[in-house]
């Protein structure tokens, strides 16, 4: 099949949980809502109304800091078990058209509808009628973003938000990207966005300017992906079968902290929340992120891998600690983290390598 005959649909809910708030409570509609941690406590915004998005608030901010932007926003906790519910009804939506269905997290996905879409029922029109199905279902509005690959899907939804629809043909992919924001880029972090505007890259034009070379001396293995993303290149397939990576738990302490007891107490909590997390969804890891940010919000992460897939609480914990031993705590403590990567079904045998002697 060529590459640009594909139809993929990336389906992004706006503002998803705050919008859940705003429908179950029509008193908050219009109104600033913001849904993380509660502004007199340790927390940050997990995610805000669009009313709130005018004042400068965004997720993973500081719940403090966002009251201090607007005073007069509705703080409200999460509640993730209504948003799964939601999540769940939506997902059913999108397998009554496709089953190439892969899920990114509760409030987006990418759906390949190549073989359903075609002159006389377009990828376009199945991309309106999910949106018009989600608002009916669910109250809710969405995104869509409808191209012949993952890349260009993801980007288009971004484009017209809230209650969007951007379609992008394979004639008009590089003018689409030439005009997008170097940070705009899907897979574009912050350091390789200062790294590039360095170098004199502001916009997909300018990136597509570089060749090959230059940007593999700059960014080694990853400059060939750079070079492929301003060419609009992504031959990656909708994984209908896609299996979680990662599955970890944080938490912002109550007060910071260097106390070593305290910290180990906390890591066996989160170790014991991680693995029940494994349990449920029958899977174990080979890798063990521990996560730790201090005071002053700088971040740092040590990793181990182990021969053997792990998914109970000791063996977790026991690689948590080691890695703690890594860390020098130069400042006091304010959110630690453990996760658990490289996930397979829990069911499958594991091979071992005996030593010989």
């Amino acid at each position: 099949m060529d590459a640009q005959s594909r139809k993929i649909i990336h389906i992004d809910m706006d503002a998803f949980y705050a919008s859940v708030e705003q429908r179950d409570c029509p008193e908050y509609r219009g109104k600033p809502v913001i849904v993380g941690g509660l502004p007199n406590a340790r927390g940050v915004v997990a995610t805000c109304s669009y009313e709130a998005r005018v004042f400068g608030i965004h997720s993973a901010m500081p719940s403090q800091t966002a009251y201090r932007l607007c005073p007069q926003a509705v703080f409200v906790r999460p509640r993730m078990d209504v948003y799964r519910a939601v999540s769940q009804d939506i997902m059913r939506i999108f397998h009554n058209y496709t089953d190439f269905v892969e899920p990114l997290s509760l409030d987006e996905a990418y759906l390949d509808v190549t073989a359903i879409g075609n002159e006389r029922v377009s990828a376009t029109m199945i991309a309106r009628e999910i949106k018009q199905e989600i608002a009916k279902q669910t109250g809710l509005t969405a995104s869509a973003g409808v191209s012949y690959n993952k890349l260009l899907a993801k980007m288009a939804s971004d484009a017209q938000k809230p209650d969007g629809l951007t379609v992008i043909t394979p004639e008009r992919a590089l003018a689409f990207l030439d005009r997008v924001a170097i940070g705009k880029f899907y897979g574009v972090g912050k350091v390789t966005e200062e790294r590039l505007r360095q170098m004199g890259v502001h916009t997909g034009a300018d990136l597509r300017g570089l060749s090959l070379e230059a940007l593999s001396a700059a960014f080694s293995l990853r400059g060939r992906q750079l070079y492929e993303l301003a060419r609009a290149v992504d031959a990656r397939p909708v994984q209908n079968d896609r299996i979680r990576q990662s599955i970890g738990k944080e938490v912002t302490l109550s007060a910071d902290t260097d106390d070593l007891t305290q910290i180990v107490d906390v890591l066996h909590a989160l170790a014991q929340a991680v693995a029940s997390a494994l349990l449920r969804r029958r899977v174990r890891g080979r890798i063990v992120v521990l996560k730790v940010k201090f005071r002053d919000f700088e971040q740092i992460t040590r990793r181990v891998t182990v021969p053997t897939a792990m998914q109970t609480v000791d063996e977790i914990y026991a690689c948590s600690v080691t890695l703690l031993r890594e860390v020098v705590l130069r400042d006091k403590v304010r959110l630690l983290g453990i996760s658990v990567q490289r996930l397979e079904p829990a069911d499958e045998p594991q091979w071992i390598q005996l030593a010989l002697f």
